[in-house]
């Protein structure tokens, strides 16, 4: 999709900050402009239109044509889970400024808390009364997360809505000129796209396996959650979905000034340190886009270097 929506540098896609960095480095290998919009903490890592109207117009007005918005829902590598609500408005945005939707789903059934639900954005666009003609949607799913899959496991699939036979031609013509995913891929994609139903003799046995995978998905995303609450100098949103927490580390001064000495970035150099100490690899809030602030009063500074 970046290679088709890409022509040159002028040429912008709008992406979260905190991000999966695939999308910066795919939108960079294709020659094109990275348009952050930033995830609200404060709020859940709620994601504000205001802000991405803002970097929208922004971006504009540098001459960026800016063609698409990434959405990931739920979020990578921040965990939240968008409410309903908040998806209807970024449809009317997308419709509005005339964007091709990106919708990332690959964590679609990895939801914990019990006030929120996924809602795919192909049934919030068409419950919208959007057609074909009116909003082009590009739906991606993945056999390495939820519940069927594990990373080593490679395959996956998109489902594309809203585009002109000419247009999707030209999709199908790229797809493939890529090779297939191997064999064990395949098969696991197909069964990720229709899962044994109630009434196969499998069922029973398919429904406890996955039932028992998501639970413990859940104990253990909230078992990090409360740790990280009782860790002194860290706070963490709560865990709603994906497999990811990104909590949010408060450094004394001294230890600002360490890494200085070291000539190194105050998250990095704690990620370091971390390593060195207990053998545990963190990735540097920073490189997932995320901003470190530095405080003055009191004396901290404020870093997001876990992503678990």
């Amino acid at each position: 999709m970046m290679q088709l929506l890409i022509r040159n540098e002028k040429d912008g896609i709008l992406v979260p900050i905190p991000q999966y960095p695939l999308y910066s480095a795919s939108i960079a290998l294709h020659g094109g402009s990275l348009v952050p919009y930033y995830l609200n903490e404060s709020t859940g890592w709620g994601l504000e239109i205001s802000d991405v109207k803002k970097q929208l117009e922004d971006a504009r007005s540098r001459g960026i044509d800016v063609r698409a918005l990434v959405v990931i829902n739920p979020g990578n590598p921040t965990g939240q889970v968008l409410a309903e609500e908040n998806q209807y408005d970024i449809v009317k945005f997308c419709k509005n400024e005339g964007l091709v939707l990106l919708a990332d789903e690959v964590y679609q059934e990895n939801i914990y808390a019990d006030n929120k639900k996924f809602h795919s954005f192909k049934k919030i666009v068409r419950s919208l009364g959007y057609g074909e003609e009116d909003l082009p949607l590009v739906s991606y799913q993945s056999v390495s997360k939820g519940y069927y899959g594990e990373c080593g496991k490679r395959g996956g699939y998109m489902e594309i809505t809203g585009f002109s036979a000419p247009v999707r031609e030209q999709i199908y013509k790229i797809a493939s000129v890529n090779l297939c995913s191997n064999i064990t891929g395949q098969i696991l994609a197909s069964l990720v796209m229709n899962p044994p139903k109630a009434s196969d003799e499998s069922y029973a046995s398919y429904k406890a396996e996955k039932d028992g995978i998501l639970a413990s998905l859940a104990r253990r995303a909230k078992a990090l959650e409360v740790a990280f609450s009782k860790l002194e100098g860290i706070t963490c949103n709560k865990a709603e979905g994906a497999m990811y927490l990104f909590p949010q580390i408060c450094l004394p001064q001294k230890a600002i000034e360490a890494a200085k000495a070291a000539n190194k970035a105050p998250d990095a150099f704690y990620a370091l340190r971390l390593l060195e100490s207990t053998g545990i690899v963190v990735v540097p809030g920073s490189g997932f886009g995320q901003v470190t602030i530095i405080s003055l009063s009191p004396k901290k500074t404020i870093i997001y270097s876990l992503r678990s």
